[in-house]
């Protein structure tokens, strides 16, 4: 039983970074930015319609920014990547021996004896010399690359989930109330969604969660402020 059991595959929750980072990124903007834009025009005395219609144009354009935003940045680290892969490549060609010296460094600054390390940068390089500089001296590796369609996807998809719990507020709050009906719902969205990320990523639930809602909160109410102003103003 104890055999089995060591020869068991291990979990690690690292292989989610890519995708849960877009996940819980679109959709904390989602709830958060279009609950602050519903509160701010709710606060400036707009009718219930014409919130609804601010907030569903909120969603569409967030969405679109939120997947370009996202492309654009991660395709920006991929290619920092690619670039770095190609010089890797074109020195192994050129200078082979400093490259295998270079790794054997490596394993000597993480506690290998400097001849073992030497013959174990050998025999990586031989097997893989690019994958193993890959890792071992640029630290991509196949979990944390980037994947620009990935992260654009995702965070479109939950910026749009996000968004729509606020949405569906306006629907069913009496309109004297719709800005704090909003901003207690949204605050409650927010710190499920802080607890459910947390939990998908093995942090603390708690911390997560009192930090998502902490933000949030301050940013509404800064939002609903400026909003009343701007009304009274008007």
């Amino acid at each position: 039983m104890g055999s089995d059991a060591a020869h068991l595959p291990e979990t690690h929750l690292v292989s989610r970074v890519g995708w849960l980072r877009a996940a819980v990124l679109g959709a904390n903007d989602g709830i958060l930015s279009t609950a602050s834009l519903i509160v701010g025009v709710a606060a400036a005395a707009t009718s219930a319609s014409e919130v609804l219609v601010a907030g569903v144009a909120g969603l569409v354009a967030g969405a679109m920014s939120m997947a370009a935003g996202e492309y654009v940045s991660v395709s920006s680290q991929a290619d920092t990547e690619n670039a770095d892969l190609e010089r890797e490549r074109a020195e192994q060609v050129n200078q082979p021996n400093f490259e295998l010296d270079e790794l054997a460094e490596i394993y000597v600054k993480r506690g290998v004896e400097p001849d073992l390390a030497r013959q174990v940068a050998s025999q990586m390089m031989a097997k893989d010399a690019l994958g193993t500089h890959m890792r071992d001296e640029l630290g991509i590796s196949e979990v944390t690359t980037a994947r620009p369609i990935q992260a654009a996807l995702t965070s479109a998809l939950t910026f749009s989930i996000g968004a729509a719990m606020p949405l569906a507020m306006v629907l069913v709050s009496p309109a004297d109330l719709l800005p704090w009906t909003v901003s207690i719902a949204s605050l409650l969205f927010l710190a499920l969604l802080g607890a459910v990320g947390a939990y998908a990523g093995g942090a603390p639930i708690w911390r997560a969660t009192l930090r998502v809602t902490f933000w949030g909160a301050l940013a509404m109410a800064l939002t609903a402020g400026i909003g009343a102003l701007v009304g009274t103003a008007v």
